[in-house]
């Protein structure tokens, strides 16, 4: 699968205890954001704009061209592949301090997809770290995921930043993701001038966002694992956001969480969507999703079992004593409104 990226099995990235010395670094005046015409590129790209505090120039990266009637205003907009080495030219040309690189590939297709994803999500981010460094670029903020804490039986009820990242080999996302946060761990030992602010969402949830997890809250019947709670932490696109932005402007560095207080359940879920709610047995679900997959009717297949049976539970601890930014919604509200958002609620 092309280039291979060393792993750090064992290595806990999380728990390392990153020293933020914001105030030995200037105020951005050059900021480069990856992915930026993606759901959250999108907002964070506006969200900067209207809100510069000093920052000269907000550029925005994605491999596909944004329309005139969708661009922001002052925002100069670059057509480019995160994994093209011709990244560091237009981190130079820009004279770009600041990057915050969101983007990855977060809809996975079927096998015959997956040297792409890893090209992308991994390679890509090599890439970009590479780049930084060989730019002179002074912050970095990554997004990350609670998928690369893995899900596993034995997670913490609640996992914080101590936790160890251990994202499965059989879920390419929550793999890709725990490679990238070991990439990252190595450059802050080997660069530390390059400051760091990674950040782990929970289930992003906003009035428009649609992908394969909402997918699951659409279905005409709400799923779960019979003897699983499958507890869901949300986390409102807009606190994405806004933590971007505070990471920023404040050039914060550290490891974060972010999700909302509390979870909602599956049969919650159910029970919140006016829907019946069927918790069937483990074998059941994994014969059904092999078929499914065999049939090439779904990319998903049976070990997509425990993505539901095992959810990583994140706690928000640090992001509200650390980061100092309290979530504005908690999980059961961020639901509630992206519900109201369908038309359905």
């Amino acid at each position: 699968m092309g280039a291979q990226v060393k792993s750090l099995q064992g290595h806990a990235p999380g728990a390392e205890r990153l020293k933020d010395d914001a105030e030995n670094r200037a105020a951005p005046r050059s900021v480069l954001i990856t992915g930026a015409s993606g759901y959250i590129g999108r907002q964070a790209v506006a969200a900067l704009a209207a809100d510069r505090r000093g920052v000269e120039t907000v550029a925005a990266l994605d491999l596909r061209a944004v329309a005139e009637s969708q661009r922001v205003s002052g925002v100069d907009y670059r057509e480019g592949d995160v994994r093209d080495p011709a990244l560091g030219k237009i981190l130079s040309d820009l004279e770009v301090d600041t990057v915050v690189h969101l983007a990855a590939i977060v809809m996975p297709g079927g096998d015959e997809a997956a040297e792409e994803e890893y090209s992308v999500d991994v390679l890509g981010t090599r890439n970009v770290l590479e780049s930084c460094v060989g730019a002179g670029v002074k912050n970095l903020v990554i997004t990350s995921s609670g998928a690369a804490y893995g899900y596993y039986r034995d997670n913490p009820d609640w996992l914080d930043e101590e936790d160890a990242i251990r994202g499965n080999d059989s879920f390419r996302y929550s793999r890709h993701k725990r490679l990238v946060e070991e990439m990252a761990a190595e450059f802050r030992r080997r660069h530390p001038s390059l400051g760091q602010l990674v950040f782990r969402p929970g289930t992003v949830l906003g009035e428009t966002v649609n992908n394969q997890i909402t997918a699951l809250f659409e279905a005409p019947l709400i799923v779960g694992i019979r003897g699983a709670a499958t507890p869901f932490v949300f986390i409102w696109d807009r606190d994405v956001v806004a933590c971007i932005l505070k990471g920023v402007h404040e050039r914060r560095t550290g490891i974060y969480n972010l999700a909302g207080d509390g979870v909602v359940s599956m049969a919650e879920i159910a029970r919140r969507t006016g829907k019946p709610y069927l918790a069937l047995p483990a074998w059941m679900v994994a014969a059904g999703l092999k078929a499914g997959r065999t049939l090439g009717l779904s990319p998903y297949g049976p070990e997509q079992v425990d993505f539901l049976r095992y959810r990583p539970v994140l706690s928000n601890s640090r992001l509200k004593r650390e980061f100092g930014y309290t979530p504005s919604l908690n999980s059961s509200e961020v639901f509630d409104l992206y519900w109201e958002g369908r038309g359905d609620g």
